[in-house]
């Protein structure tokens, strides 16, 4: 599969939408695209962003995303990368794609002095943990919780 990794641009936003709604049904999570798109332009493309997203290309479309954001760890006491999603369409799986992204993000973690990339994924999720695992990270039985407002 021919593909190269770009930062998410304005016109690929209705696909991106897509590939979240996907996401979500995959880790069996509610989800809605009413309004999304809207909403990550603002957060995407500000002038101080509050959301980061590289995107896997083919020449027709996008294939996959990673998203992520900036935190602060009060244990290490420095900033981290939080990678909030990280996902490829069925067809873009096995070339490689998943870990080149990843290796972006490290990229841009240590150009930002970040002490680590923090995620999380279902426990379900098998073979995302294998990937996960095989490239050196490190899970933490933790549980996620939620409190809507």
């Amino acid at each position: 599969m021919e593909y190269s990794i770009r930062n998410c641009e304005i016109a690929d936003l209705p696909k991106l939408v897509i590939l979240c709604q996907k996401h979500a049904a995959f880790e069996k999570a509610a989800y809605s695209p009413e309004g999304k798109e809207e909403s990550l332009k603002e957060a995407l493309f500000a002038e101080k962003p509050k959301l980061f997203c590289l995107v896997a290309a083919t020449k027709e479309t996008i294939v996959g995303y990673v998203s992520y954001t900036f935190d602060f760890s009060t244990w290490d006491a420095q900033t981290f990368v939080y990678m909030d999603c990280l996902f490829l369409e069925e067809e873009a799986r096995g070339f490689g794609i998943g870990e080149i992204l990843i290796e972006r993000l490290k990229e841009i973690g240590i150009e930002n002095n970040c002490v680590n990339i923090q995620w999380q994924t279902p426990q379900f999720n098998e073979r995302a943990i294998k990937f996960y695992n095989r490239i050196g990270a490190k899970g933490k039985d933790k549980v996620r919780f939620t409190l809507d407002l």
